[in-house]
Formats: C-alpha cells, structure tokens, sequence
C-alpha cells in the first residue's frame, strides 16, 4: 500500500537504520496451533492464525505477482499492494531467529486472489471475511473470498507477512479472518479547521491498513462550509475560510473513489438544524442568531446561543430553509454513492431559536421548541429518505433533555442513531428502544479530549491548587489513551438481541485544536486500537483482556505505519520492546 506521503520528518527513523534487514515481530492470534516465542504481527489480530510446526519463512520471489478477477477496484488494490510488497522491505523493531528464513528454497512466486461475488457493493453489511493460504513449499498462496472487500483485507494481511530486504514471508501459515462489527470508523471534522485532500486520502488509506471501513467525514459546520455545492455555490463562496480551502466536486469524486479502491466508505454529514452558522453568509434569512456571542456575560449556561464559538440555527419555520436543503441534499446524494447519508440533528440551543421573531411568535402561540424540531425532521428525513439513504442522527434527536422528537418521527427501518454522550448509558437507552446504534462515546472514543480549552480570555487554567489539570483542561479529558480505547466494550451490558443492534463504533477528532499538521498523531495508533477490537475483539480465547501483549504488537504496527508515511505517535520508548517484559507493571493497587 503506498500512503500519500507526509512531510519525511515522519517517515525517518534513524534507529531502525541500525537493525539487520530480516527481524521479524512477535504475535499470536485468539486461534493458533503452537506456541513460539516468534510468532507474527499482523493488526488487527486475525479471527484465526495457524502456523503449525516447523515454523518456516521462504523469500519472496523478485518476480513475485499478484492474480485477482476483473474489478477496477480489486485491480486498484492488487496493483497497490504488489508494489508495496516489493518496496516496503519492513524492518521489524525485535530480530527472529537466523534460521527463520529458509534462503536455500524455493521462493514463494505468486499469491492468487479469487473472489465468489464481484458485484457485491461496499455498504454496510458487505461480506469482509477470507481465507488466506501460504503454502509451506512455496510456489502460489491463495486468497480467497466472497467480495472484493474481504480481498482488500486479505491482501493487507499478505502485506505483513512479508517483510526484510531482500523480502521474506513466513509460510505454512492459514488464515480464516472476519470483523467482529461491520461498521468501523473514523470521524473527521474539516469545518472547524480545514484539512488539505491529502490529508484525507492519507488517513483513508491508513484507515484500509488497519481494516478500517467508514470515512464518515463532518463536512459542514457554524465555523466554515468548504463544500462547494453545485446547485448552491453562494454556500461555500461566503461560508468557506476562502477559496483555497474548499472541496471541489472533483475532489470529493477523488476522495470517494480513493474510498471505493481502499475498501472505505465516506459517509457525509451536513450537520442541521444546528451547527449551521457559516450558512449565514449565503442565506442570513433562513438562519436563526448569526454571528451572536455565543454565551453573553452574565447568561446563565443554558441561556447561550451554542455550545461553543460559532452561532446559528436553521429556522424550520421558513420555506426557504427547505429550498436550500432540497437542493443541498440533491447535491450530495449525487457526489457520495454512499447509502448513509449523516443528518447531525445534535445540540439545538433553545436561545438561539428563540432569538428569532418567526420562532418567538411560533411559541408564544402554543409550539414547543421541541415540535420546531420535529417540523424539521417531518420535511427533511422524507428528502434524504426517498432517494434511498439511511438518515444517520447524533442522538439528541432521541435522548435530548430539552430539545427532541418523538420516537414516532424517526423510523427505526431508516434511521440509525450516533451516540456520543454517557457512554454505555446512552447505547443501551438506544437499542432499548429499538434503534440500530453506532457508538461514538466521548469518554472512550473522542480524540480530541484533554488537549485543553480553545477558549480565550479564561482565567480558569489559573489555578494553582492543580485541581484543573486532571481533566486536561478539556469538557471531555482527560486524553483517551489507546489502552482506554483498546479496552473499552462498546455493548457491555447489553442483551444479546441488543447487541445485534450496535452496528459497529466509531473514534471522533473534532477540529478545535487539529488540523493537519497533527492529524496522524492524533488519530494513531490511537485509531488501531478501536480497529482490533471491532475486528476480532479484546480478550483471548480464555476471555481475559489482552491489551498486555498487545502493547508489544502495536509498538511494531505503529513502527510500520510510520515507515508507510503516516505520523503515528509513540506509545512506548523503543528499549521497552527491544526488552521485553522490562516495562511491564507487576505491583498493581
């Protein structure tokens, strides 16, 4: 795989100059036949690993080829994955045994790809499972499996068995892989801050190394609107931070075929009715509370106009606030092919609405804040729905204590709702009450949590006593280590007809203090650690957590990752790995 590249700072590791050609990392897998002190690293871990006894390494053939069917995509993936296979000569952190690598055998020469169902589309749901076969002898290894999605993850897979220069691959190996949950996925915001298309595809093919699948991309918001919206342009043209960073119709046909080649979804989000001031600029009359303070001195908190800097609300009471929308949604069903299409429907401020003279005259009349929101969804969920999109909701829509719709206008066969807030509270009030969940949880999932207060003019980091520092300075500190991540269980306590419910999770980097020159540190190897445990689980065959061996494993995905060019931060000094057990905990509280 070859990720667009960044800045080489990220890519130059002057220790691993200094490590011999052929090392080799260590890792099991929940089903194994044998136990080794040198088995393979593979991330996320495979469902089933079997690599019998003896345990044997061939090189690669330099004529070495990949076979697969006639799909663009599949053709995309294989073409990438050869040359990756043949450039990347991977140096593994901890050296295998000398006598690994048999040099004197035959190489292996090919690995054949075949799939059963080359029609099958990428939405969720879509078969990810292979089988992938390293015979021991050399000559071919073989992949198979039901969709060109399975085949992605099985030539990721093939990608880290090999490794070393010139290229070894370890052999005899059998593999029966599939995800866990079939919705796996990285929220970006690129309102707030604005993030270059290289940026984008770098983590999307990041995404497809750690099997993940869904882009789901927070375009739009109060702060900017980079989208240029064909049948609405005025909307990026005035809502945009300016005209060098928007995204083209071009560009999103760039990105969304990048997705289709790596085998990730990118899923929009026109987050509304609030979140919408930057809409103002086009259309200051369909917008309630534009460019207000957010929280004027003196306001009690529920009082303000939003949550944060950036006001202004659609005004559901205006049918030119449906106009817009009819075209806006026309539009981006066009530019993403993908059937979820996120509608937002989070944190409505009832002072904002209650600014505006059409809104105030509403409720005065009788109307409650929450049947303004249920006009809205009335009009706009039928637009989304009728050109055959799942409408995706942040869970306010539901679970808000001020502002919220009846379960009655939200269909539980189109919709899906994000929950973000109260962690496994909030996921089981979800599923009780019938609806498909992904799960977001911002005390486990939220990347950009303890990185402190973007706020101006706030005294409150002045404390001497420390009592602020444990949260981060941040809402939702303090920072989600991976472990907190890796370990998280995202249907605990949950039924098992619940549990059918939770389509899968996603980790969220809200843009307040991101862009993109910290994008790949704050999402990885952050982000790989919610990709194993959505893959194959956390725990082993035994039930216990397996976070303790996985630390040495992600050490050696991130060391890998970083070598592929994506800036994956740290989460150990390199001596830990190079002696092992040295930095493990034995006296614990």
């Amino acid at each position: 795989m070859s990720f667009p590249l960044r800045n080489s700072n990220f890519i130059i590791n002057t220790l691993l100059i200094l490590i011999t050609p052929l090392l080799f990392i260590i890792s099991t897998s929940p089903t194994t036949t044998s136990s080794s002190p040198f088995p393979i690293n593979v991330w996320p871990k495979p469902t089933t690993f079997r690599w019998p006894h003896p345990r044997r390494a061939l090189l690669l053939s330099p004529a070495f080829s990949i076979s697969s069917p006639n799909h663009r995509h599949l053709a995309a993936a294989a073409t990438r994955y050869l040359r990756l296979i043949h450039t990347e000569h991977h140096r593994p952190l901890v050296p295998p045994p000398a006598a690994l690598v048999n040099a004197s055998a035959a190489p292996l020469q090919a690995l054949s790809v075949h799939v059963s169902d080359l029609t099958a589309p990428l939405a969720h749901g879509a078969d990810e499972s292979y089988s992938l076969t390293v015979p021991a002898g050399g000559g071919a290894a073989r992949l198979t499996a039901r969709t060109v999605w399975g085949a992605m993850r099985g030539l990721e897979t093939f990608s880290q068995l090999v490794w070393g220069d010139p290229s070894a691959v370890a052999v005899g190996v059998d593999i029966e892989d599939s995800p866990d949950y079939g919705h796996r996925g990285v929220m970006l915001d690129t309102s707030r801050n604005y993030y270059p298309v290289e940026d984008i595809l770098r983590t999307i093919a990041a995404m497809s190394a750690n099997k993940l699948n869904v882009f789901h991309w927070h375009i739009t918001d109060s702060h900017s609107f980079p989208l240029v919206v064909p049948s609405e342009p005025e909307l990026a043209a005035k809502g945009s931070y300016g005209s060098d960073m928007v995204y083209t119709p071009d560009d999103v046909k760039r990105i969304v075929e990048f997705g289709f080649d790596h085998g990730v979804r990118v899923v929009p989000e026109i987050d509304s009715p609030a979140h919408t001031g930057s809409w103002a600029e086009a259309y200051p009359d369909i917008v309630t509370c534009a460019n207000k303070f957010w929280w004027p001195a003196g306001a009690k908190w529920e009082d303000r106009f939003a949550s944060e800097p950036g006001t202004g609300q659609l005004n559901p009471l205006k049918p030119n606030t449906y106009k817009v929308l009819r075209n806006l949604i026309n539009d981006v069903v066009r530019l993403f092919p993908e059937p979820f299409f996120h509608a937002g429907a989070d944190e409505i401020n009832p002072n904002c609405w209650k600014s505006d003279p059409t809104v105030h005259s509403f409720l005065s009349n009788g109307g409650t804040l929450s049947q303004l929101l249920e006009i809205f969804v009335n009009k706009t969920l039928p637009e989304v729905v009728s050109r055959n999109k799942t409408v995706v909701y942040w869970e306010d829509v539901l679970l808000s204590d001020v502002v919220k719709v009846d379960s009655k206008f939200l269909p539980k066969e189109s919709v899906v709702l994000q929950t973000w807030n109260n962690g496994h509270n909030n996921t089981k009030r979800i599923v009780s009450s019938g609806y498909r969940v992904i799960v977001s949880s911002a005390e486990f999932y939220y990347l950009d949590c303890g990185h402190g207060d973007f706020l101006g003019n706030n005294s409150a980091s002045d404390d001497q006593s420390g009592s602020t520092t444990g949260n981060g300075g941040s809402w939702c500190g303090p920072f989600k280590t991976w472990q907190v991540i890796y370990n998280y269980d995202i249907d605990y306590g949950l039924s098992e007809e619940e549990k059918r419910l939770v389509l899968g999770g996603e980790v969220a980097l809200w843009s307040e203090q991101a862009d993109g020159t910290v994008l790949d540190s704050r999402v990885w190897p952050r982000a790989s650690a919610m990709a194993e445990t959505l893959w194959s689980g956390n725990r082993d065959e035994s039930g216990k957590k397996r976070y303790a061996e996985a630390t040495d494993r992600l050490n050696e995905w991130r060391s890998r990752m970083v070598r592929r060019g994506v800036g994956a931060e740290p989460i150990q000094p390199l001596w830990c790995v190079r002696n092992t057990g040295m930095c493990n905990t034995v006296n614990v509280a």
